[in-house]
């Protein structure tokens, strides 16, 4: 029993989380005011890792990815990027399986903004960018902590789709739920009990800061 699995599972956890951010804020934004025909095909592919199979992600990426597949074969050949059974493609695994926990969060916090606000800024001048990150993201942030925790908890707990597109390499893809998983395979519960504990308490806590923080206890509390 190691803490190796635990300090690669937040690994990935945080640098998932961190890409999804920067992909999530102008996908979210977008869904949120888009008025385009295509809205809809984009808002189900960005929700179906929430009722698809994680297994059947994994599987597909392992199709995609593998260096047998012509894209798997040009990424290893041209690139000389390997996804398959490798830390980078648990993140890209890890991002789109974790997209909606990101984006939805998100996008409902633009949809509760008053369009008044956004139009004020066009008026004085600000661009749309400068409106997205001086007027509206500031006044979403409990819609974007709720992204960040859920996505990087979701990612913590992942199972199926790291196990199918990373396998079970200590050190490199050997996360904690695959550790878990190998523990009890082997009769041996004391370190299953361990690495579960940790993620348990790790996440438990994560959760009940977003809610206390949103929910306004913190500040009534240091009143």
């Amino acid at each position: 029993m190691t803490w190796e699995p635990l300090l690669l599972t937040f690994k990935l956890a945080l640098v998932t989380t961190i890409l999804l951010l920067l992909v999530a804020i102008p996908l979210a934004y977008w869904l949120a005011f888009s008025k385009s025909k295509i809205k809809p095909i984009i808002e189900t592919l960005v929700s179906m890792p929430l009722v698809l199979p994680p297994t059947v992600l994994g599987f597909y990426f392992l199709i995609v990815f593998s260096p047998n597949n012509s894209f798997g074969n040009w990424l290893n050949s041209v690139l000389g990027i390997k996804l398959v059974f490798s830390f980078t493609g648990l993140v890209i695994a890890s991002i789109i399986y974790s997209l909606p926990f990101m984006v939805h969060p998100i996008q409902s916090g633009f949809n509760s903004i008053s369009s008044n606000l956004k139009d004020a800024a066009y008026v004085m001048g600000k661009s749309k960018f400068r409106t997205l990150t001086k007027v509206l993201l500031p006044n979403i942030k409990p819609a974007l902590l709720t992204g960040i925790v859920l996505s990087f908890a979701h990612t913590v707990g992942e199972f199926g789709v790291v196990l199918m597109i990373g396998g079970n390499i200590p050190g490199s893809t050997k996360v904690a739920s695959i550790a878990i998983y190998d523990e009890v395979e082997a009769l041996n519960y004391s370190a299953a009990n361990f690495y579960s504990l940790v993620l348990f308490a790790i996440t438990f806590s994560i959760l009940l800061v977003v809610y206390l923080v949103n929910g306004g206890y913190l500040k009534r509390f240091w009143k």
